[in-house]
């Protein structure tokens, strides 16, 4: 199958519908098209059923009882999932890597981008080892380099060749058996080009109120319309936010919200990994869970080993499967942003949650220019679920506020600003006709730790002979 054509961005008109910027292009796919007029669009604080109670769950989404979400950190989607087409049987129709006459991809970034000037080209690899360099980057300024006006080709001028490097089945085997069996996204971007916190606002409150960057400003700035924990306990839904104990960071939920780090009702949710495990092994997970690795350690955030994040998934994984409500279970994987690495899909226009304009005093560096009008760049997401579709792949452009959207379709909540009330809430990826995985399927065995990341910290980003996954 042809992967949709790329986006050449041809003109931005002045002004927005609504918040959300009209774009015209010479040539786009049908996916890629903004919404034309105001008229069509949901508006914040309206629910997705107005005839039905706010909090109450709604009949088409009754098998679903606990929704989890995990967000990792920091890959695209080419950078963990590019190698599908030609490594996992039957998943040929994945838009992942171009492939030449020996399997190896052919995707690749100049080492200079400029309309005068492209230097070499650097073409996309294996990486050697679990352990990633510390030299890509996804702040507002490399994520505009690399999108390069939707020519995707400032990667490497951005983040160095680091940015081509990519891993497969051979280091990331628990990850691919998810892909071989799950249902994918393969038009599933991150909220915003740039980084972490502004993802992550994205994710928790439809909007990245001005920030632009992974920055201690966040503490003092406030979510314009609250967060979808505020949306939970208004509507006595129960949830916890279960971490993995990290020295020296918080749990990224009160991290980035200063409303919830200041109310008590949500940080008493706040609760440690191990409770997790068991209460989906006793079958009392509450109806949401939002869950922190260790973002020292097994985030997946450059430099450190992939394998502990994988098998931190793994964890959270099996646990879910094992569990006596793993019937009435979704589970949503993915990734806050790119982190640097290569994807070779342009991102396309988005809806701007609001009037909020990225802030120079929220930054952390003067601002190329852009705007919340366009998504990031494509990211990993997976559905776990018995009621998961099998094999499938969603080519619906989705984003973080699509997670929102399904909460808020599950029990009817408002919607926070433009960007959740109008993405799409990922009831694609279901048939509840007939459940697929009611009998879960046998997945590989994550690898039992690589090197660690003391070993990826040290010189040479190197583990010792026999510990990579390649």
């Amino acid at each position: 199958m042809e992967s949709d054509p790329p986006i050449t961005r041809r003109t931005l008109l002045a002004g927005a519908v609504g918040g959300a910027a009209t774009l015209t292009y010479a040539r786009v796919p049908a996916w890629a098209k903004p919404i034309a007029s105001a008229a069509a669009l949901r508006r914040p604080g309206s629910r997705p059923y107005p005839r039905l109670p706010a909090g109450e769950p709604t009949p088409g989404l009754a098998d679903i009882e606990h929704v989890v979400v995990l967000m990792m950190e920091n890959h695209s989607f080419d950078n963990l999932l590019g190698m599908v087409p030609h490594r996992v049987q039957g998943r040929h129709g994945v838009d992942g890597f171009k492939f030449g006459i020996h399997g190896k991809p052919i995707n690749s970034n100049p080492t200079t981008a400029t309309p005068s000037v492209s230097g070499p080209e650097v073409y996309a690899r294996l990486a050697t080892s679990p352990c990633q360099g510390d030299s890509v980057s996804q702040s507002w300024n490399a994520s505009h380099e690399s999108w390069n006006r939707g020519a995707n080709n400032g990667f490497v001028q951005a983040c160095t060749a680091q940015a081509m490097e990519y891993w497969d089945d051979r280091t990331l085997p628990f990850t691919y058996s998810l892909a071989r069996h799950f249902p994918l996204g393969q038009r599933y971007f991150s909220s915003v080009l740039a980084q972490t916190y502004p993802n992550r606002r994205f994710l928790f409150c439809g909007t990245a109120s001005g920030l632009t960057a992974t920055s201690d400003v966040a503490y003092q700035t406030p979510a314009a319309n609250g967060t979808i924990f505020n949306r939970l306990l208004e509507h006595n839904i129960s949830w916890f936010n279960y971490v993995e104990p990290t020295s020296g960071t918080l749990q990224s939920s009160a991290l980035i919200v200063p409303e919830f780090s200041r109310s008590s009702a949500c940080t008493d949710r706040i609760v440690p990994i191990d409770q997790f495990h068991s209460d989906a092994k006793h079958g009392t997970l509450p109806s949401f869970s939002f869950i922190d690795p260790n973002y020292n350690t097994s985030s997946e955030e450059n430099p450190q080993d992939i394998q502990a994040g994988e098998e931190f998934v793994a964890g959270i994984v099996n646990s879910l499967m094992h569990s006596p409500k793993w019937s009435k279970t979704a589970l949503f994987i993915t990734y806050d942003e790119h982190g640097g690495y290569y994807d070779h899909v342009p991102p396309p226009p988005a809806i701007a949650p609001d009037h909020i304009a990225p802030s120079q005093a929220l930054a952390d560096e003067t601002l190329v220019p852009g705007g919340y009008e366009r998504y990031g760049f494509r990211v990993p997401l997976f559905v776990v679920s018995p009621w998961a579709k099998a094999h499938y792949v969603s080519r619906i452009v989705q984003d973080h506020t699509s997670i929102l959207a399904f909460i808020e379709h599950k029990w009817n909540l408002p919607a926070l600003t433009l960007r959740d009330a109008n993405a799409h809430p990922l009831t694609d990826y279901f048939d509840f006709r007939k459940p697929a995985f009611l009998k879960p399927p046998e997945l590989a065995a994550a690898p039992a730790m690589g090197p660690g990341i003391e070993l990826c910290t040290a010189a040479g980003l190197s583990p010792p002979a026999g510990t990579t996954g390649a």
